[in-house]
């Protein structure tokens, strides 16, 4: 997810295996390489459920040694094991800990793969390759989407934790949750775990997922979602990568692009809502990808937007 890719050869079996890539391969959701804030966000499923931990981790592996065995040269840089991590995620939330759910992370890490590789070619295709698109998270949603449509069968339900709270605890609750809900946990503490991990990582990217919860959760409570929905992260997670993508990752830091990923996330918040109402299944980071997307063509004819 980072906004370049290696020009060097960074494959290989050995790369996939290495704990570096696979840390990386966390901290990628994010869209950025480092090994502190791969280990906090894995930090940040343990406290949730360790259960989930290892899902996640069973995804990221399958994801990066397919990833390494198709021949992709960005293995090193965690590239190839992000929509794995996020797949063992959904698995979790779909399936919980159940028997099922370990071979299916695997098979749906295995899969990030190769649906990786046609997102790359699809966008270096022309007239597609002018406007330099991200596969970002897409592989993994189509995977998530596939997989939740199959196992229907398998599904639990998970427990309600919806808790009543006046509006400005809900607001305050949010801030942290949208952050974790990027990675489909619900918890204050996994958030902080997270929100550390990208200041750690860079201030500019803890600011951007600050500033993209904040937005997220005021345009969220404006547009009449419910409170309960808010203070779990539900509406606001999307505008967190949305906020991070347009303001430090895909488009060149500047004023500009700060603004424009004000208006990222709110579009976000109401592409989310429409989603919302439109479907019962999950959406994942499907608000979050399709704006970014639609955004970073129409920045290719803003002159003070600029490509990193």
């Amino acid at each position: 997810m980072a906004a370049t890719d290696a020009t060097t050869p960074t494959g290989g079996v050995g790369a996939a295996l290495d704990v570096r890539s696979l840390s990386d391969g966390l901290s990628q959701i994010f869209f950025q390489r480092n090994v502190w804030t791969g280990l906090l966000i894995l930090a940040a499923f343990v406290v949730a459920d360790w259960r989930m931990a290892l899902l996640v981790a069973i995804g990221t592996v399958a994801s990066t040694l397919t990833g390494a065995l198709m021949g992709a040269q960005n293995v090193r840089l965690g590239m190839q094991g992000f929509c794995g991590a996020l797949l063992g995620a959904a698995v979790y939330t779909a399936l919980g800990s159940q028997g099922w759910a370990y071979p299916i992370a695997a098979l749906g890490g295995i899969l990030c793969a190769p649906v990786t590789w046609f997102f790359v070619w699809l966008f270096a295709t022309h007239p597609l390759a002018r406007f330099g698109l991200p596969a970002t998270t897409a592989p993994f949603c189509v995977v998530a989407g596939v997989m939740h449509a199959t196992t229907s069968g398998l599904q639990v339900r998970s427990p309600a934790v919806h808790v009543v709270e006046d509006t400005g605890v809900t607001y305050l609750q949010s801030l942290l949750t949208n952050v974790s809900e990027v990675v489909l946990i619900s918890s204050v503490w996994s958030g902080a775990l997270i929100l550390l991990g990208l200041f750690i990582a860079s201030w500019k990217v803890g600011l951007a997922a600050v500033m993209g919860s904040a937005v997220g959760s005021l345009c969220a409570l404006a547009l009449g979602w419910a409170e309960a929905d808010v203070a779990e992260g539900l509406a606001g997670y999307s505008g967190v990568l949305t906020a991070i993508a347009l303001s430090v990752v895909f488009l060149r830091s500047n004023v500009a692009s700060w603004l424009y990923a004000v208006v990222g996330t709110a579009v976000t918040a109401v592409v989310t809502l429409a989603m919302n109402d439109a479907t019962d299944a999950p959406h994942y980071t499907w608000p979050y990808i399709l704006t970014t997307w639609v955004l970073l063509i129409i920045a290719t004819g803003i002159r003070a937007l600029r490509r990193p």
